[in-house]
């Protein structure tokens, strides 16, 4: 009988005791936290830390391009947000990148004089390597690098999570603290970190084209739109639910519903003579190649 790992991958390395751990989730929650460019996935990890109170918006400081954003966003979240990285970044004890790809050059250089081995540098950028931060950075400044991925909005999310040469386990933990707070984490090798990028963040697409699918086949046997709609999701939902619940495979769980000479096993016959899971496989594998294509690395 197969399993997943859920819970192991989720929880804190076995070297750390659970003492330790709740030491630095109280270091994190009295730590100065400054966002250089403050888009859609910070203003959504901001709130729901403020919501859960891992950290204090006192401590917090955010950056944009333009000062009027700034001033909009500051009076959103209730934190000084401002167009001066370089000022946040010597203000902080953790700085969340959030800047697309292409700004990441600039920013890192921005701020590299404010940084050093006592900061802790956590980029979302896809496709930015922690070598190419490391780098631009001066000494040995911790990096890690974070691909979550959009359900992180409704705190359904999954986060990806790599360390650089000189980020400790503290570090790791840290970095897991902030995307803990909207979704699950896993850490990998980075040179795996393209294979997330492909499975849990282009994956959510792949979901939404089956959901798309379930729905249509729905009204194509007679349910209304909106049914067909919400008996999909929670399905899919639920299914979902259960493999992370139990720890089964998604095999063996498929093998639980089908029942001999049921109607599931009609379906799934056609769901394999139209290649449905070559598919989705081949879907996976060319989202990687093209995820390494982007990788930026020196």
């Amino acid at each position: 009988m197969g399993r997943i790992k859920a819970k192991a991958i989720t929880s804190i390395d076995s070297s750390l005791s659970f003492l330790h751990h709740g030491l630095l989730m109280a270091e994190l929650k009295n730590k100065r936290i400054g966002v250089l460019g403050l888009g859609k996935m910070g203003a959504i990890l901001l709130r729901a830390l403020f919501k859960q109170k891992t950290i204090k918006p006192t401590n917090v400081s955010a950056t944009v391009r333009h000062a009027e954003h700034a001033k909009i966003l500051s009076a959103e979240l209730g934190i000084p947000v401002g167009i001066d990285n370089a000022k946040v970044a010597g203000q902080s004890d953790l700085i969340l990148v959030g800047v697309k790809p292409d700004v990441v050059p600039g920013v890192i250089q921005e701020i590299s004089s404010q940084m050093n081995s006592d900061k802790l540098l956590v980029s979302i950028a896809a496709s930015v390597t922690t070598r190419y931060i490391e780098n631009l950075l001066l000494g040995e400044v911790p990096v890690v690098r974070a691909m979550p991925n959009t359900p992180c909005s409704v705190g359904f999310g999954m986060t990806g999570l790599c360390t650089g040469q000189f980020a400790s386990q503290e570090d790791l933990i840290s970095a897991r603290s902030l995307f803990g707070a909207v979704g699950l984490t896993v850490t990998v090798d980075e040179k795996n970190m393209d294979a997330v990028t492909a499975l849990s963040a282009s994956g959510t697409a792949f979901i939404y084209v089956i959901l798309e699918s379930l729905a249509e086949a729905g009204v194509k046997v007679g349910l209304s739109r909106d049914v067909a709609s919400l008996l999909a999701a929670q399905t899919t939902r639920g299914a979902a639910q259960v493999v992370l619940d139990t720890g089964h495979s998604p095999a063996f769980l498929r093998d639980a519903v089908t029942t001999p000479a049921g109607c599931t096993i009609d379906g799934i016959l056609e769901l394999e003579e139209g290649k449905l899971r070559v598919t989705l496989i081949k879907a996976v594998i060319k989202a990687k190649e093209r995820a390494a294509q982007l990788l930026i690395t020196d």
